[in-house]
Order: structure tokens, then sequence, then C-alpha cells
């Protein structure tokens, strides 16, 4: 279809979501008997929290793959790929062109993700959710160094999407249940948000990175090394964390 048609198709759906946004039910939140903190004294005690810190870093990695992949990974495949070869299962399904290889591995991204994504908020409802956060970017550095190493093919593209799109967003249920689970749900939209922040920053540095040291060096090589290399330290810098509330570890390790 012509990328208008697409741009067009995309409004309708938008434009369904905000319809279904006015048919929502939220029951009133009741009122609570325990003396609540001002967001102030919450958001200041949780910036002096190392854990806090862990989690905010280790979120950064996230935003530079999902960013990085999602503005260059169609153009590193319409470089590295070339034409598709009749004799592929590729061809036969009609992907015919490095192009559209190229869009199909960010659908599969996609789909895959949905089923990642529940995964995840599924098992952390029942393990540690800081080990679950260690063990998917660990697994993200793993497939992302195979990935580059490996000869790239039609076939390595879409064993990667499959791969990388089951870890997506799976680290999002995971962060967001972290930091409720340690500093409670009260403030938890804003303590959330400034967790968001890091990765958006990662988004940021993974497009713009992605872009120049292509220009630098006309490969993406470096850029995917950079990924694993973030990937790799999200993984180690979860270990620390203390998953517990806040509030049970004392006032000496929380200062408020």
């Amino acid at each position: 279809m012509p990328w208008q048609s697409v741009f067009v198709i995309f409004a309708g759906f938008v434009l369904l979501s905000m319809f279904a946004l006015t048919l929502m039910r939220a029951p009133k939140p009741a009122k609570s008997t325990v003396a609540e903190e001002p967001m102030g004294v919450v958001l200041k005690r949780a910036l002096k929290d190392p854990t806090f810190w862990f989690i905010f870093i280790g979120f950064f990695s996230c935003g530079y793959q999902l960013a990085f992949i999602t503005a260059h990974f169609p153009a590193f495949i319409t470089e590295m790929c070339g034409p598709i070869s009749p004799d592929s299962m590729l061809y036969v399904l009609g992907v015919t062109s490095a192009s559209g290889l190229g869009a199909i591995s960010i659908a599969l991204i996609g789909l895959f993700n949905i089923g990642g994504t529940l995964l995840a908020g599924w098992l952390g409802n029942k393990y540690s959710r800081k080990y679950l956060l260690a063990t998917i970017y660990l697994l993200r550095t793993l497939v992302s160094a195979a990935f580059i190493m490996a000869p790239i093919t039609p076939e390595t593209v879409v064993l990667f999407s499959v791969s990388m799109g089951s870890l997506w967003l799976a680290t999002v249920p995971l962060t967001s249940g972290l930091v409720a689970n340690i500093y409670g749900l009260k403030y938890m939209g804003t303590l959330y948000g400034v967790v968001f922040f890091s990765h958006q920053l990662g988004g940021f540095l993974g497009v713009w990175l992605g872009g120049a040291l292509y220009d630098l060096y006309n490969d993406y090589t470096l850029v995917w090394w950079v990924g694993v290399g973030v990937g790799a330290l999200s993984a180690l810098i979860h270990l620390p964390v203390k998953e517990f509330p806040w509030a049970q570890r004392g006032k000496v390790a929380m200062p408020a």
C-alpha cells in the first residue's frame, strides 16, 4: 500500500482508541485511613535511594536498543541483505526485496512483543522482578551480539526479529512493577515518569548515535556493539536492586 494510505489507516486506529477512552469506567478511589506523605517527601526519598538510580540507569539501555532498531534496522537490512533469493521461504511468502524484509522485521518484533510483554508481566507476579529484568537484558545482549557476529541473511533477520520482539517491551511491566512495589502506588506515576525519562534519553542516543556513526564510518557495527555494552550494563546493574518496599528497610537506609 502507498505510505499515505497506511497513515490514513493508522489515523483511524488512533481515532478509535480515543473513542474507546471515553467509554472507560473506573471506580472512585477509596479514602485511605493511613496518613499519606506529600509527593515531595516521597520523591526526595526515592532520589536518595541507590535502588532508584539502579532502575533509572538500567532502563536507559532499553530505550537505546528499541529506538535504534526502530529507526535504523530497516535501512541496515536493506543495505546488508540485498534482493531476496527465489529459493528462500520468505520469497515464497511474498517478501521479494530487502526493503520488504525490513518492514516484515519490524512487524515481527511488534507481533512477538505482545506475547513477551504478557509473559513478563505474569512472571513478575511470581518471581523476582530484578532477576527477571537482569535475565531479559542479558538475553538482549546475547541476541544482539550473536546477530551482528553471524552472517546477515534473511533467515537470521527473521530469527533476530522474533527473539528481540519477545524481549522488546518485556522490561516495562517489570520496571513499573518494581517502582510500584518499592515506593507504593500513591505517586507511582510520578516516580515511574522519572525512570522513564532515562528510557527516553537512551532512545535519543540510539537514534542520534546510529545516524552520526553511520555518517562517520558508513557502517552500523559500532552502534550495535554500543547497544550490546549498555545491555550488559543493565543486566548487571539490576542485581543490587533492593526490591522489597522501602519502608521495610528502616529510616537509616532510606532517609527522608
